[in-house]
């Protein structure tokens, strides 16, 4: 006699995340299996001090799929009635948390069958970027970079050139794990597209690179030229500053002049009065002078006299109104009464 029979042989599996995948679990019952149908899909985990959790269940003509909450909504079984012999199991949507070992578990007493499956979800490439490292100047070496942000290992990269000749310099050293292209010694021929693939065992993704290889630049005039313009930059910044610093001294010196006002200085004395002191001094020294330096006085010009009265504009000769003054009192003035000799004709004193 037979017992029940797992028919299925896959037992590997390794998909793109976002992908779908079919477990198969088909099965074959004998006569003397004459118990309730039981199908059972557990997860096996990597750690053997943990349970097995049940993902999904059919018992007694009942499917229950609400036992495993980050699979809900993502699992069901190929046929909506799995007794005819059709364990199998779908799985939408995949992710890398997906990954594990899984078992299909059919029992009908006294037969017992199981069958193990192991789930490898693995990313595809993506965001891949391309780039250019060293200087694309004729003689030197440049790099070329190609790195995918997502991708499951191992990763593998390739690149080519996609216009002129289509085929790598002779130079060209190639590392496909890392994806790096040196191209030594270059020169104006290596210019053009160059294409990175990078791929895994679930997909593929690539970049694009421009690369422009030119003579050397004249670093001696630009580094010059930048000397020359911070010079003169800090030229013009220098006379700003000479000008904003003159320009508020001025300012200062103006506000100092007209609003500094000192009140111990004494008021400016008149003209008149300025030649009146003058006259009145002279005059009261006249008791001391004897004839010998009277003669002098006499002559002494009125136009020592310093009073701004008397001066006169240019080209005109000043003319004086006769005195109506009355003499001074010497006596009053504090002078003593000197007579003044006088000399006749013959030149005898009188």
């Amino acid at each position: 006699s037979r017992s029940l029979v797992i028919t299925s042989d896959e037992k590997s599996f390794e998909v793109a995340q976002g992908e779908k995948v079919t477990w198969p679990c088909t099965f074959e019952i004998s006569e003397e299996d004459q118990g309730s149908l039981d199908i059972e899909w557990v997860l096996i985990p990597a750690d053997n001090q943990k349970d097995e959790q049940i993902i999904i269940m059919y018992d007694v003509d009942r499917i229950y799929d609400n036992y495993y909450p980050a699979l809900n909504g993502r699992i069901q079984f190929t046929k909506s009635d799995p007794r005819f012999g059709d364990g199998s199991l779908d799985i939408l949507n995949l992710k890398a948390a997906d990954t594990g070992t899984y078992q299909c578990r059919v029992k009908k007493a006294p037969g017992v069958q199981s069958q193990k499956i192991q789930l490898t979800v693995l990313v595809k490439p993506a965001r891949t970027k391309c780039s250019i490292e060293g200087s694309q100047e004729i003689g030197k070496d440049v790099t070329l970079k190609c790195t995918s942000q997502e991708g499951s290992p191992l990763l593998s990269y390739d690149w080519r050139r996609v216009s002129g000749t289509r085929g790598l310099p002779a130079t060209a050293v190639l590392n496909k794990n890392t994806g790096e292209l040196l191209l030594k010694n270059a020169s104006k021929e290596y210019s053009g597209t160059y294409n990175c693939v990078a791929s895994n065992r679930v997909g593929t993704d690539e970049c694009s690179v421009e690369l422009n290889v030119t003579p050397p630049i004249n670093t001696a005039g630009i580094i010059a030229g930048a000397i020359i313009g911070t010079l003169l930059g800090l030229s013009v910044l220098a006379f700003l500053v000479f000008c904003c610093c003159k320009k508020h001294r001025e300012k200062k010196y103006e506000k100092e002049v007209h609003h500094d006002i000192r009140e111990d200085v004494p008021p400016p004395k008149s003209r008149s009065s300025t030649a009146r002191s003058y006259i009145g001094s002279n005059r009261s020294s006249l008791g001391s002078m004897s004839p010998s330096n009277m003669e002098a006085y006499t002559k002494t010009p009125y136009s020592q006299v310093p009073s701004e009265d008397f001066e006169s504009r240019p080209g005109q000769n000043p003319t004086f109104a006769p005195s109506k003054v009355a003499a001074p009192n010497l006596s009053r003035m504090g002078a003593v009464p000197v007579m003044i000799p006088a000399q006749s004709k013959d030149g005898s004193i009188v």
